[in-house]
C-alpha cells in the first residue's frame, strides 16, 4: 500500500465516521430532546427511526448508481445532502417555537444523504486495490472507523447537548464537510472503474446479472446478509438496553454514561482493527473470526442470567463486542473480495441495506422486551447468536469455486 493509497484509505474512513456520528450522538440525548420539544417518547424516537428507514429504502438504489457512475460521484454528492439535512434540522430547532414537523424532514434528507454515503465506501475500498490482502486491511480500517464514531458518538452527543440542546445537529454538516475536502483532495477512481463504467449496462440487463449472481451463489450471500443483520440487531438492541438501565437502575447520567457506553464499543473498534489487518486474503481465516466472533456474542449473554451487578453487564458486553469485532471485517471482506467490481456497489450495498435493517429494528424490539424481565432480552440473543453460529459453519465454505475467486455476472 503506497502513500497515496493510504491518504485515500484514510480520507474514505473519514465517510463511516461522519455518518455514525450524525446518528448515533443523538441517541444519548433523546431525554432532553423529549423535553425540549415538549413531544411524547413515540414522537422522539422518531428522529432516529426516520433516518433508518429511508437509508434503508435508498441504500440499494445508491449502490446500482455507484457501480453506473463511479463511487466519487455518488459518495460528493451524498455527503452535500446529509450536510443540508443536518443544517435544517438544527437550524429549525434555533430559530422556529414548534420545530418538530422541519425537524423530521430535516432528519429525512440526513437520512437520504447517509444511504449513498457510508455504504459506497465498502465497494470503493474494494476497488482501489488488487491485492485482497490490502482490501481486507482497508476494510478493517472502515469497520474501526464506523465503531470509533459509536465509541465517541455517546460522549461527544452529551457534550455537545450540555452547551446548546441542538448543538449536535449543527455539527452534522462541518463534519460533512472536513470528509468532503478529504475525498475531494485524497481519492482517486482508479483506471479499471473508469474503463468498466463507459461500458455502462442497461437496467434489465443488470437486473439480469444480479439475479444471476443470486441464482448461483445465493446461499454464502444471502448468509452474509442474515449474519450482518443479526450482528447489528444485537449491538443496537443492548445498547439502547445498557442506555436505559445506567440512567434508570444505576442513575449513571450525563457524559459519565457515555463513557461506560462506549467501553464495549472501543472493544470493538480495537478488535475490528486487528482482525482486519490478521485476515489478509485468507479465506479460511476470515469464516474462522465469524465463527469465534458469534461462539463469542452467544456465549457472553449467559453471564447476565446469572449475574446482574453491572459490572458484569459490561464484561457481557465487552466480550460480545470482541465477538462482533471479529466477524464485521471478515463479513465486509468476503462479500467484498467476492464479487466482480462492475456489480459490487450493488450488492454491498444490499448488504449494508440489510444491516439498517438490524440497526432499526433492535432499539424498538429490545424497549418492548425491557417491559418483561431482563432474561428475555438475553435469551433472544443467545437464540440469534447461536442462529448466526450454525449458519456461518453450515453455509460459509471457503474451498467452493464461487468463494476462491471474484463472481462474475455474465
Amino acid at each position: 500500500m503506497d502513500k497515496k493509497q493510504k491518504r485515500s484509505l484514510w480520507a474514505l474512513s473519514t465517510v463511516p465516521l461522519v455518518m455514525t456520528l450524525g446518528n448515533s450522538m443523538l441517541i444519548p440525548v433523546l431525554p432532553k430532546l423529549e423535553q425540549q420539544l415538549n413531544i411524547s417518547g413515540i414522537k422522539v424516537s422518531m428522529i432516529i427511526t426516520v433516518y433508518s428507514v429511508f437509508a434503508i429504502i435508498l441504500i440499494p438504489i445508491a449502490g446500482y448508481l455507484s457501480d453506473l457512475f463511479g463511487r466519487k460521484k455518488i459518495i460528493i454528492p451524498s455527503l452535500i445532502i446529509a450536510g443540508i439535512g443536518g443544517t435544517i434540522a438544527g437550524w429549525v430547532c434555533w430559530k422556529l417555537e414548534h420545530p418538530y414537523v422541519w425537524l423530521i424532514i430535516g432528519r429525512i434528507i440526513q437520512g437520504i444523504g447517509s444511504a449513498g454515503a457510508m455504504p459506497v465506501v465498502i465497494p470503493c475500498v474494494g476497488d482501489m486495490f488488487k491485492d485482497e490482502k490490502e482490501v481486507s486491511k482497508g476494510l478493517g480500517l472502515v469497520e474501526t472507523s464506523n465503531t470509533f464514531g459509536k465509541v465517541l458518538s455517546p460522549i461527544l452527543g452529551s457534550a455537545l447537548a450540555a452547551v446548546i440542546w441542538f448543538l449536535p445537529f449543527l455539527t452534522i454538516p462541518l463534519l460533512c464537510l472536513v470528509s468532503i475536502v478529504l475525498i475531494l483532495l485524497f481519492v482517486k477512481p482508479p483506471k479499471q472503474q473508469q474503463k468498466a463504467q463507459k461500458k455502462k449496462k442497461k437496467f434489465k440487463l443488470f437486473l439480469r446479472s444480479i439475479r444471476k449472481i443470486f441464482r448461483n451463489n445465493g446461499k454464502w450471500l444471502y448468509t452474509i446478509f442474515i449474519l450482518g443483520a443479526i450482528i447489528m440487531f444485537i449491538l443496537f438492541g443492548m445498547l439502547f438496553y445498557l442506555s436505559s438501565i445506567l440512567e434508570k437502575r444505576y442513575q449513571i447520567t450525563g457524559i459519565w454514561k457515555g463513557c461506560v457506553l462506549a467501553i464495549p464499543l472501543a472493544a470493538l473498534s480495537y478488535t475490528s482493527y486487528k482482525t482486519g489487518k490478521k485476515i489478509g486474503d485468507r479465506k479460511n481465516a476470515m469464516k474462522n473470526s465469524i465463527v469465534i466472533g458469534f461462539i463469542l456474542i452467544s456465549l457472553s449473554f449467559v453471564i447476565p442470567i446469572f449475574m446482574k451487578e453491572i459490572y458484569m453487564i459490561i464484561t457481557s458486553l465487552l466480550i460480545s463486542g470482541i465477538g462482533i469485532g471479529l466477524s464485521l471485517p471478515s463479513l465486509d471482506a468476503l462479500i467484498t473480495e467476492g464479487i466482480e467490481k462492475e456489480e459490487r456497489g450493488t450488492i454491498t450495498s444490499l448488504y449494508s441495506s440489510l444491516r439498517f435493517v438490524g440497526v432499526a429494528a433492535g432499539p424498538p424490539v429490545f424497549a418492548y422486551l425491557m417491559k418483561k424481565p431482563d432474561n428475555y432480552m438475553l435469551y433472544l440473543s443467545i437464540l440469534l447468536g447461536i442462529i448466526g453460529l450454525i449458519l456461518s459453519i453450515k453455509y460459509i465454505k471457503p474451498n467452493q469455486e464461487t468463494m476462491t475467486k471474484p463472481i462474475k455476472a455474465g
